[in-house]
């Protein structure tokens, strides 16, 4: 270890020097830059009309699966009321018992306010345990969900807000191998926004803009152990969307849509190795054979960005400026998402959608097709996903499907 220390203490930062004791900080070189959260399949699109342009839905017009992304869109909705129900297969190329389910309904109250509920199911499938090759295996099933209600007012005409609560529960401590198998409870809260605006007449076409925000899964941090030391933050994540229709005709019309989002969780910060040793040339190196001795070393100090063990609340603030690479580490930490939807006689649509993501922050960049169908008060919508990084997507090949069933379709006049 000494002789490692000869040649990487060349490269180090000098933190502190007192008198001929010296303070260094060797940085780790396989620091993850990407940002981990706790229950991670709150960021999973799970209809198949927002994952086939390209993940997003804050600032795209309403449907019935509008919880996920921007719950404040059913102040808008023409019907009465809707219910949608998807299935996404997950690392469908590995095994085929691991999906996320989700269901929705909504109520448009009156003109001016409607409500909703939701519940997402993240099965990860069978997994087989034995004490011995010949013993019957112990079937357990991991699992997480999430269950919540949103309330949306119209402030306005062309504007409206709502407030969304989460109840979130995570099942994946082993039952035989955890000392405690409960499953870990917390809550989370959706805060969002959504503008529609009046059609506006242009020289060869009508128009409307749209634009939305989000702040989604504002709750406390929670541990999936009672022993852990370091509790997980929920992927509390900032959305911002802008959205334009082009209406040719009664039949034709294209909605172009892109998206902004960012995790409001700290970037973890650059780790380092601390050396306090007696510098007895005052060469800033330690070097045994210089007689410096050696006093104390320890692992995982900070050797660049901000302590993330802080608590949710100051965690979202800090978000925003923590990046040990600085500002242009920040903006890294930016995904972005650009969708398109071509809509013929309210009957069928043709999606197309790009998501990206930087290399160093997860490395997430796919294409993506979808296609809906829509008969009375049924609409039938799938996806498709190309991935288009070098690090392969788990959903990459997967035919995805939701089901729509809208009551009382055309009771409200919006378009």
């Amino acid at each position: 270890m000494k002789t490692k220390l000869l040649l990487l203490l060349t490269l180090v930062l000098v933190v502190k020097t007192n008198a001929q004791e010296t303070t260094v900080i060797i940085p780790n070189e396989t620091d993850s830059r990407a940002i981990t959260t706790g229950i991670p399949f709150l960021m999973i699109a799970a209809d198949a009309r927002a994952a086939g342009m390209g993940d997003m839905g804050v600032a795209t017009s309403v449907d019935a699966f509008s919880q996920q992304w921007n719950s404040s869109k059913y102040a808008f909705s023409e019907s009465k009321m809707g219910i949608g129900v998807s299935y996404t297969p997950y690392l469908s190329k590995l095994v085929n018992d691991i999906f996320l389910g989700n269901v929705s309904y909504f109520n448009r109250i009156d003109e001016r306010s409607a409500f909703a509920f939701s519940l997402r199911y993240f099965s990860l499938g069978d997994i087989e345990f034995r004490d011995n090759a010949t013993d019957d295996p112990r079937i357990q099933r991991p699992s997480e969900l999430s269950l919540d209600g949103s309330y949306a007012l119209r402030l306005s005409d062309e504007f409206s807000m709502s407030v969304a609560m989460r109840y979130l529960r995570s099942d994946l401590r082993i039952e035989g191998v955890d000392g405690d198998a409960t499953a870990a409870n917390t809550f989370g809260v959706d805060i969002s926004g959504y503008y529609q605006g009046e059609e506006e007449a242009y020289a060869d076409f009508n128009g409307r803009w749209r634009m939305g925000f989000a702040i989604q899964n504002i709750g406390p941090k929670f541990s999936y152990d009672d022993g852990a030391t370091n509790d997980s933050f929920q992927p509390t994540n900032l959305r911002l969307g802008a959205g334009f229709d082009f209406i040719f005709d009664d039949y034709n019309k294209i909605a172009v849509t892109a998206e902004v989002a960012k995790l409001l969780v700290p970037t973890p910060p650059r780790l380092g190795t601390e050396i306090v040793f007696e510098d007895n040339n005052d060469d800033g190196v330690y070097n045994e054979d210089d007689g410096d001795v050696l006093i104390s070393e320890t692992d995982n100090v900070i050797y660049e960005g901000q302590s993330n063990d802080v608590g949710f609340m100051a965690g979202m603030f800090q978000s925003f400026g923590d990046a040990p690479g600085g500002f242009s580490e920040e903006i890294k930490e930016f995904t972005y998402s650009l969708g398109a939807e071509y809509v013929y006689q309210d009957s069928f649509a043709f999606r197309a959608g790009y998501f990206n993501e930087s290399e160093e922050k997860g490395a997430r960049k796919f294409f993506s097709l979808g296609a809906g169908f829509s008969a009375n008060v049924v609409d039938i919508d799938l996806s498709y996903l190309f991935s288009a990084s070098k690090v392969q997507s788990p959903l990459e090949n997967t035919l995805r499907f939701s089901l729509t069933f809208n009551i009382d379709k055309g009771a409200y006049r919006e378009y």
